[in-house]
């Protein structure tokens, strides 16, 4: 996982263009939008500290998409939150690089960053993404699953699964019986 560079606009651009790849997504993006997340992804990562990062494999050095974490905007019960996600192009799939990196994210989440839960959720269809989460050792709760809300409620994608995990509990925590409870990334950390 590293930050983004100029040389990943164009294999990007193609991943957010495949229909398999944006299969569970709204829609497919154009290559100004494409571009235009990447500038969102790294300003996010200039302002906060965290985010989305590309993606290679270590033998040949080549993207294949990205992993990282993301603040949950819109409004749901269970946000504010920090997300886990990923998208990979199509032949880097079942090598399982999405559940490696996820995994170093996560971590960097608890770690670093001072989360106490992390959360990932997808339209109820994703399987694939699914199966990402609970490899990961997130937990379901089927009372929790929601409709999306930037998604009309007639679209095959509006209902979404929602996973979490809370960040492990450190000595002093189980000693005195504490609760850790969402808290934001701290700027700088």
């Amino acid at each position: 996982m590293r930050r983004w560079k100029e040389s990943d606009l164009e294999p990007f651009a193609e991943m957010n263009a495949d229909p398999s790849v944006m299969e569970f997504m709204p829609r497919r993006l154009a290559r100004a939008e494409s571009d235009a997340l990447v500038e969102r992804i790294e300003a996010h990562f200039a302002a906060e500290g965290f985010g989305l990062w590309a993606l290679e494999v270590r033998r040949s050095g080549a993207f294949v998409g990205f992993t990282g974490l993301a603040p949950a905007h819109f409004e749901a019960h269970f946000t504010p939150a920090v997300e886990v996600g990923w998208r990979l192009a199509r032949d880097a799939w079942g090598h399982g690089y999405a559940t490696e990196a996820a995994r170093a994210a996560i971590h960097d989440g608890f770690e670093r960053l001072g989360l106490t839960e992390v959360v990932s959720f997808t339209a109820e269809v994703n399987t694939r993404s699914r199966r990402v989460m609970e490899r990961l050792g997130m937990t379901r709760s089927e009372s929790e699953d929601f409709d999306h809300p930037a998604l009309d409620a007639d679209d095959p994608l509006c209902r979404h699964v929602l996973h979490r995990l809370p960040a492990p509990q450190r000595p002093q925590e189980a000693r005195a019986g504490a609760t850790p409870a969402v808290d934001a990334p701290r700027r700088g950390a």
